[in-house]
């Protein structure tokens, strides 16, 4: 579904992406790993269109995705959760669930009632505004928001940071929902691995801006924790 060779990327003279490769598959769920300041978020920026980047394509369904405008890409079909969600804290619920509704191509604006039913607390809630919902209803309304989009690809960078264990269980179950019932192909930034093994299907790690490992989930051994993922 999104195939991304040689990308490079730069923050001023800082060199921060390295020829990076990497292979998403259509209906599996992709893990980025890597300790702290690797370049995991500033790939997702890349995706979406938030950084610009120096070289390399990034190809999404057979398109080249690096000539789309950021605007542009919900439209074609990518959700983005970002790190710290980043929900509206002065709008209500319904008005954060409403806001992406124009991306959809259908034209649709009506908010689908299937994410009612992954999050029953969101209906519940619907005039609250968002900055007054715990970390954990406020992960769930950004999932939300990104799926209301109807999106192909979804993606999460650490969804499960500063949430309470019972939601981080919750939001996993949904994570495998989403990709293995309903088929959205998900990449997930992640730095808790029992998570990452859970609902993974594939990973990759970055080290200093370079795919260093990459494979099945269950070919993740120790040697490579320790190496690139224990702090």
């Amino acid at each position: 579904m999104l195939s991304i060779q040689a990308l490079n990327q730069f923050y001023g003279e800082s060199h921060t992406l390295w020829d990076l490769d990497l292979e998403v598959p259509e209906g599996q769920c992709t893990c980025i790993m890597g300790r702290n300041g690797v370049g995991k978020t500033t790939l997702l920026q890349c995706i979406m269109g938030l950084l610009p980047v120096a070289s390399g394509r990034m190809v999404y369904r057979d398109m080249d995705l690096s000539k789309q405008s950021a605007e542009k890409r919900a439209g074609l079909g990518i959700g983005y959760v970002p790190q710290g969600r980043q929900i509206f804290p002065l709008l209500t619920v319904e008005e954060n669930l409403r806001i992406g509704l124009p991306a959809r191509p259908d034209r649709k604006r009506d908010i689908p009632p299937f994410i009612f039913e992954l999050f029953p607390v969101l209906k519940e809630m619907m005039g609250r505004r968002g900055g007054d919902l715990s970390g954990g209803q406020q992960q769930q309304l950004a999932i939300g928001r990104a799926l209301g989009i109807d999106p192909k690809l979804l993606i999460l960078d650490e969804p499960t940071e500063g949430i309470q264990p019972n939601i981080v269980a919750e939001i996993g179950d949904i994570i495998r929902k989403l990709n293995r019932e309903l088929g959205l192909t998900v990449i997930l930034v992640e730095q808790k691995l029992p998570f990452a093994r859970r609902v993974a299907d594939r990973f990759c790690i970055l080290d200093r801006g370079r795919a260093v490992a990459k494979g099945l989930m269950e070919e993740l051994d120790e040697k490579l924790v320790r190496e690139y993922l224990t702090v």
